[in-house]
């Protein structure tokens, strides 16, 4: 598979193929951040200020600090190669917002599932969501601060995650911890594409 690059590719005669991934997870885990690490161009995001008139409908939780919150969705736009353009949707984190979710993942070939393992029941959720609509999807676990607060199996155990679904540590701000996430979805799709064809 083609490693993503670091500058835009140009579009093949007939255009590029578009491929849609969806980012989802908790509020505050990294979506936003995820999404600009590695769109090529500059992302669309909507950012609203967190105020006064959210206070017993947001549910912050241990994100104290965090001040805005996503309120439709974030976009970013990534080329694979001159063949393959990923066009990336962060979904929004709070669960009023939860309705646009269906919107976002019509056409999706996957997701990616953010976590931060100093509170995984945030997760349960997305997962959730994923597994009943069978999108193919990874986990990644956000080291925030760099750091690990649990290991990798610790957290597929805690997220009662099926062997075949992949669980890898990232860095939302780091384009390259981001590329190789991607990369791991990129895997899974093809996998199970190449399962459903009989390997052909």
């Amino acid at each position: 598979m083609s490693v993503i690059s670091d500058a835009p590719a140009n579009p093949v005669a007939s255009g590029p193929i578009p491929v849609k991934i969806v980012i989802a997870g908790g509020f505050g885990v990294g979506k936003t951040t995820f999404v600009g690490a590695i769109s090529d161009i500059t992302p669309l995001t909507t950012e609203a200020a967190m105020t006064s008139y959210g206070e017993g409908v947001d549910n912050r939780g241990e994100v104290t600090t965090k001040t805005t919150t996503t309120v439709a969705m974030d976009f970013g736009r990534v080329a694979v190669d001159k063949a393959i353009v990923l066009y990336l949707f962060g979904t929004p984190g709070q669960d009023r917002f939860g309705f646009m979710w269906n919107d976002l993942i019509q056409g999706a070939l996957g997701a990616v599932v953010l976590v931060d393992s100093r509170r995984i029941e945030d997760s349960f959720p997305a997962l959730d969501y994923f597994e009943s609509r069978s999108v193919p999807f990874v986990v990644a676990v956000n080291r925030f601060g760099g750091q690990m607060y649990h290991t990798i199996d610790a957290v597929r155990e805690a997220l009662s995650i099926n062997d075949d679904v992949p669980v890898v540590t990232t860095d939302a701000r780091g384009r390259s911890a981001v590329k190789d996430t991607v990369l791991s979805l990129l895997d899974v799709v093809l996998s199970r594409a190449l399962a459903r064809s009989g390997g052909n």
